[in-house]
């Protein structure tokens, strides 16, 4: 699964989400054919992106290529179960990306339109936001 190899700090806030904002960033498909956006905000799990990404790669025969233009970067800490507050933060589970409307997540290239559109459907069940194919412009 993916996680940073080295981090300035271990540990992060949690942050709000600013979801009705539309992203700013990684708008278009610039590496391949067709690509898949968010249409809704939420956070994607290490697990999620990993999981998308071998639906594709199940979904398209390992012909072509695929582009993860995401990266879960910022870690997710959680205690224990059963203990009480006052033990500081809890220890970092896992590592997430913070997705809001308009990102590209992935993109997929050297196969047929049908074919790329149907694996990047089926990759879209395994995220937590809604989405939507694109091709490129």
């Amino acid at each position: 699964m993916l996680q940073p190899k080295k981090q300035k700090h271990r540990k992060m806030q949690k942050g709000r989400s600013r979801g009705r904002l539309t992203e700013t960033r990684g708008l278009t498909v610039s590496y391949g054919d067709y690509g898949i956006q968010a249409l809704s905000p939420s956070w994607v799990t290490s697990r999620q992106i990993e999981a998308a990404r071998k639906t594709i790669a199940h979904a398209m025969k390992r012909e072509g290529k695929v582009w993860i233009r995401i990266f879960p970067d910022k870690p997710v800490t959680k205690l224990p179960p059963e203990v009480t507050l006052g033990g500081g933060k809890g220890n970092v589970e896992y590592y997430v990306f913070p997705v809001k409307p308009g990102r590209v997540l992935f993109e997929v290239g050297g196969v047929s339109e049908k074919i790329a559109r149907e694996a990047l459907r089926l990759a879209g069940h395994k995220l937590p936001v809604k989405t939507k194919v694109i091709e490129k412009q």
